[in-house]
């Protein structure tokens, strides 16, 4: 293995990769605020057979905001993105698969079919994070 080569990609354009960050995060941002605003709307999201489920509401608000703050900050990026991912295969899975595969009607199902895609997708470009992270180009 040759050790001279980088650990992280290069960014060519430095606004490019704050840009991406910023958009990357923001839903988590978002996400992670509403998790503590609307406890009791994300406990009804959740089978009711799930145990603790404002413990988890709150845990996974908290695993979010971290998470999104170490990818937008640059500080800790990759373990910012296992966090996300962490949190995200779960969330994809036993959220938005369940209510996709329980949807009364094709419309709920579609709609569940696209946050699971979406879900999917994100969990992806977290995965990325985590091998690659993100660095200046100090070339």
């Amino acid at each position: 293995m040759n050790t001279n080569q980088p650990t992280d990609l290069y960014l060519l354009n430095p606004v490019i990769g704050m840009t991406a960050r910023v958009l990357f995060t923001l839903i988590f941002f978002a996400s992670g605020i509403t998790h503590f605003t609307d406890i009791a709307g994300y406990v009804r999201l959740m089978d009711a057979s799930i145990p603790y489920r404002e413990f988890w509401v709150i845990l996974s608000g908290v695993v979010e905001l971290i998470g999104a703050v170490c990818i937008l900050t640059n500080r800790y990026p990759r373990l910012g993105a296992w966090l996300i991912v962490i949190f995200l295969i779960p969330v994809t899975i036993v959220v938005h698969g369940a209510a996709m595969v329980g949807a009364a009607d094709e419309t709920m199902r579609q709609i569940q079919l696209s946050f699971f895609l979406k879900g999917v997708a994100m969990t992806g470009g977290a995965l990325f994070i985590t091998q690659f992270g993100v660095a200046r180009d100090d070339r």
